[in-house]
């Protein structure tokens, strides 16, 4: 308790009372804090880890489920193929919300995301859903978990990192690019080109569009087919340098993000799932290194770490147990724990 001194003036008086007043506030907030929260899981990760695959995964073991889309690119409607949307198959029946819905001229933002992705997680947990959030857009995430006080006072978060080792993800990601080549995103960025190079608004942004517009220029002026070939072996080039730039800050983000978040946070090292070599498959690698890892991860985070205890004791007997995909973990209905 604070003594006032019956000679202290009116302006201690007032700064006093702000500071009781602040104390309050903070009072308020532990025991806002302090209660019981629904639960979000947060999958993080470099543009090319996986992600998308591992949430799916998820969703599938975790039965109601659904995924809210964090990437600020793959938010608009068009550009498939180089945005690297998620297919209807791959979804494999998990509803998906903020994928591809949105016009692509606009301007999608940070408190733009906050209000719809709250909009979707308020939907999934009425349904008695699991919301999974998803996605490369680390200052969608960032300013959804820190900034947002509707978010903080209603959600707890377990951060699920999926990281891989630069080196190994570089190569992987040029190898995707000449997938996506291979798969049509050149005839899918003409239908984007802007003669006048303006290239910084809405879907336009996205990596992929403005590294072609020197080759898309000249195919529009019936260049010689030799500075065509050219400008577009640049343009692929380009496409590949940035995206292993666009890589490195994403994980500069994170690992900043670690330090706020570190004690809900979980890095799952998928690296020697992008090697494909050695005895065992890629698919085994991951179900053994990051699936059936999250899977325990997750348990803990929505059960309690003592009924985890007694159904999981480590990640091999996950495996052992639940590596069909079709099969999910016998758990408690996910309304259960709130």
């Amino acid at each position: 308790m604070i003594m006032v001194p019956a000679t202290s003036s009116p302006a201690c008086k007032q700064e006093l009372s702000l500071i009781n007043f602040q104390k309050g506030l903070n009072k308020m907030e532990s025991l806002f804090h302090n209660r019981n929260k629904d639960k979000v899981v947060v999958i993080m990760g470099a543009t090319g880890t996986g992600k998308t695959k591992l949430a799916i995964e998820l969703a599938k073991h975790f039965q109601p489920a659904e995924i809210v889309n964090s990437d600020k690119i793959q938010v608009y409607k068009g550009l498939d193929i180089t945005t690297n949307k998620v297919t209807e198959e791959e979804c494999d029946g998990v509803p998906h919300h903020l994928l591809g819905v949105f016009d692509p001229t606009i301007n999608f933002t940070a408190n733009d995301f906050c209000y719809h992705a709250c909009s979707a997680i308020d939907s999934i947990v009425e349904k008695d859903g699991l919301p999974i959030i998803a996605g490369g857009s680390n200052s969608y995430l960032d300013t959804l978990v820190n900034h947002c006080p509707e978010f903080k006072l209603r959600y707890e978060c377990c951060f699920l990192w999926v990281d891989v080792l630069p080196r190994v993800l570089h190569s992987s990601l040029q190898s995707r690019v000449d997938r996506m080549i291979e798969a049509g995103q050149v005839d899918e960025v003409r239908e984007f080109f802007d003669p006048f190079g303006d290239y910084t608004k809405g879907i336009r942004r996205a990596i992929g569009v403005p590294e072609f517009h020197d080759f898309l220029v000249a195919e529009a002026n019936s260049a010689d087919e030799r500075i065509k070939k050219r400008l577009l072996e640049a343009a692929i080039s380009k496409v590949k340098i940035n995206n292993c730039t666009l890589a490195n800050q994403q994980v500069q983000k994170i690992r900043r993000l670690n330090g706020m978040w570190k004690r809900s946070m979980h890095r799952l090292d998928a690296t020697e799932t992008h090697l494909g070599s050695g005895s065992r498959t890629s698919k085994e690698v991951w179900e053994e290194n990051v699936l059936a890892k999250s899977l325990v991860i997750l348990y803990n985070f929505l059960y309690g770490e003592a009924r985890a205890r007694s159904r999981i004791l480590s990640p091999t007997n996950v495996i052992a147990n639940f590596s069909a995909p079709s099969q999910t973990l016998a758990l408690p209905a996910v309304a259960a724990i709130r």
